[in-house]
């Protein structure tokens, strides 16, 4: 019989099942790698050709000082390498691709987080800053020795007392027209910067986002170029302190800041959005002062998607980690077999496993279209221009929804991966404990999931308040038609009866229809978002002092909202890249993959369906039938859906699998 790898190397004879011919035949794991690489496929390969071994040591185990100094190097030498400087325009040495800078990003997920982390400040945070808010001056400054780690900074936008309201930062930066200067303040400990990456140790500047006062007149939130310190000593006024131990990236050096009235040039104002005059007089080509902060916001939404990307490369770290020492293995035996029982072939461990792992799929397919839209619009910004404005409001609306899903999605499947691994994924050399460390902040910075799914209710309800008000009368009569059908469908004493003909008329019985899978994840956004719609109007049309809390009352429904919307946009990309596949083979494989994903998503929301009157008891109960039977289906072909990852095999770092 053949033979599979025990975590320590040591070969031991397989089970039938774990050996048993893949149903639909091999696929080619070059084509389903490339695949999922997706656009940027090509940066993505070159980097596991060309990235040197040791960016991928675990460093579980060092002191925090060797691991702020590990990181340095590692950083230094990913400076070398390049890659980084992708997303900046060719004329100060980038390569006008920002897609492929976050595609390398990505791939630095594959390693120690801290090093993925420390890039992303430098090269992501401040640069991205730089080149989104700066001008020309700006540019020509600082671009090229910001690259080349000549000059290192960070980003001071979060305040410990303010968290997420960035508008509500209490730092000021007030213009002084006698000496031409800004005036950085910081009035109170709660408006002290925290969190900052690069500020503890390593940053020499820091793009600091403060409310710009002048004339006497507020002008909120705006951002600054701030030296810290010159010659290793820090300047007058500059105060900092280190965050010390964290829970994980312990290579990131974060830290706080605070400032005494420093004073910096009225050319330290990034200008891209708004300007001051030598006099004081202040300008901007954005009128509304609430589109000037939301415009300067979005300019730098290319951090939620690296972070969405950097969260899915460690989730695939953990669960080859964890597959590949389940399918060596071995516990409990069966009647008539010598042998014990892989435990990969038990149903429960299949569930646990291979779920995440087709949503990990459907995930990537949704993080490379959004990828692919993020590159369009950041080339027409390295250009100069400004990208169409409502394309911009959508895209910010889609990259906050997939930084949640895959945040989200890495913190409950590390811990699954952690706990199918029994006592030994307890084991620091692992790495699971250090993927589980590293990774669960995700979902708080760049934005808390929270806040950020009921940003994409919130983006749900003004396209839906715009389809709304163009409708014509005989559109509005059709919506009205539909609407009535849905809520005597969800509402009515005697629905059973309506969700009876409306599954006789719409759903196929095979649950493997595609569109019939589709339809019911947009029918769940689009009875969710429209009963929010009803009942936020009603919300606001309340007095003034009662519609804050009536509005508070609506969280619930609004995070429904996002999530309901994530699920279907996902579901979406996976479908579309089973189409746009040329090979019968992979497309075969990666439809049961998809069916895997979406079918496991629908059992696991059966409540609502149930609740709502879209699905019988029958076909929930149908749906954990065909759940189980794609895992049994697909266990035989882990093997390949791994290698989809292209995960050279001594960068997962991990005892468990050799």
């Amino acid at each position: 019989m053949t033979t599979v790898e025990l975590p320590a190397g040591n070969p031991v004879e397989a089970p039938a099942e774990t050996t048993a011919a893949a149903p639909g035949g091999p696929v080619d794991t070059d084509v389903l790698r490339r695949l999922l690489d997706g656009r940027f496929a090509d940066v993505k390969e070159q980097f596991r050709a060309d990235a040197p071994d040791h960016l991928f040591s675990p460093s579980y185990d060092l002191t925090t000082a060797e691991h702020r100094d590990v990181t340095r190097a590692r950083l230094r030498t990913l400076a070398e390498l390049g890659g980084h400087d992708l997303g900046f325009s060719s004329r100060w040495g980038g390569g006008d691709s920002p897609g492929g800078q976050v595609a390398q990003f990505e791939m630095l997920g594959f390693g120690d987080a801290s090093l993925m982390i420390k890039s992303g400040v430098q090269w992501g945070l401040f640069g991205g800053a730089v080149q989104a808010l700066g001008t020309e001056r700006h540019h020509a400054e600082l671009l090229r020795p910001l690259l080349s780690l000549e000059l290192v900074g960070c980003f001071g936008m979060t305040e410990s007392g303010h968290g997420s309201d960035v508008s509500s930062i209490g730092t000021t930066a007030t213009y002084d027209p006698a000496t031409r200067e800004f005036v950085v303040h910081t009035p109170d400990e709660s408006c002290r910067k925290d969190y900052i990456g690069g500020a503890a140790e390593d940053a020499d500047v820091a793009v600091v986002f403060a409310q710009l006062v002048t004339g006497g007149e507020g002008r909120g939130v705006h951002a600054f170029v701030v030296p810290l310190r010159r010659d290793g000593v820090d300047l007058p006024g500059i105060w900092r302190g280190d965050d010390g131990r964290k829970m994980g990236l312990n290579g990131v050096d974060n830290g706080r800041l605070a400032f005494d009235h420093v004073r910096v040039p009225r050319e330290a104002l990034l200008n891209r959005y708004a300007d001051v005059a030598e006099d004081g007089t202040y300008s901007s080509p954005i009128a509304s002062a609430n589109a000037r902060f939301f415009t300067m916001l979005g300019a730098l939404v290319k951090g939620r998607v690296s972070v969405s990307g950097g969260a899915q490369s460690q989730t695939k770290v953990a669960l080859e980690i964890a597959l590949r020492y389940g399918a060596g293995r071995r516990q409990f035996k069966a009647p008539g077999r010598a042998e014990e029982v892989t435990v990969l072939d038990y149903l429960a461990h299949q569930r646990r496993l291979l779920i995440p792992l087709a949503t990990t799929y459907a995930l990537s397919f949704a993080q490379d279209e959004l990828m692919g839209e993020m590159d369009d619009l950041l080339r027409v910004q390295l250009a100069g221009d400004e990208p169409d404005s409502a394309r911009q409001r959508a895209f910010e609306a889609h990259a906050a929804a997939l930084k949640v899903a895959s945040t989200w999605h890495a913190t409950r499947t590390i811990q699954t991966c952690r706990e199918a691994c029994g006592g030994n994924g307890f084991l620091a050399d692992s790495r699971l404990p250090l993927l589980k460390a590293d990774t669960d902040v995700f979902t708080t910075f760049e934005g808390d999931n929270t806040v950020l799914l009921q940003l994409v209710a919130k983006s749900l309800l003004t396209s839906y308040a715009q389809q709304f008000s163009d409708l014509d009368t005989l559109g509005m009569a059709r919506f009205a038609t539909k609407d009535f059908i849905s809520t005597y469908a969800g509402r009515s004493p005697a629905a059973s009866l309506v969700a009876d003909v409306v599954e006789a008329g719409r759903i196929p019985d095979d649950l493997h229809d595609r569109a019939w899978q589709v339809r019911m994840l947009a029918d769940r956004e689009r009875h969710v978002v429209e009963s929010l719609a009803k009942r936020m109007r009603k919300a606001r049309s309340k007095p003034e002092a009662e519609r804050f809390a009536a509005i508070d009352d609506l969280q619930d429904h609004l995070l429904l909202a996002g999530r309901a919307h994530t699920d279907r946009i996902v579901a979406e990309a996976f479908a579309a890249a089973i189409a746009r596949c040329e090979d019968p083979s992979v497309a075969a494989l990666l439809a049961d993959v998809c069916d895997l994903h979406v079918l496991a998503l629908l059992e696991a929301e059966k409540g609502w369906y149930l609740e709502h009157r879209r699905m019988t008891t029958l076909r929930a109960k149908a749906i954990t039938s065909a759940v189980n039977a794609l895992c049994r289906k697909l266990r035989p072909r882990t093997e390949e859906l791994l290698a989809g990852f292209g995960t050279p095999r001594h960068w997962l770092g991990s005892r468990l699998v050799g």
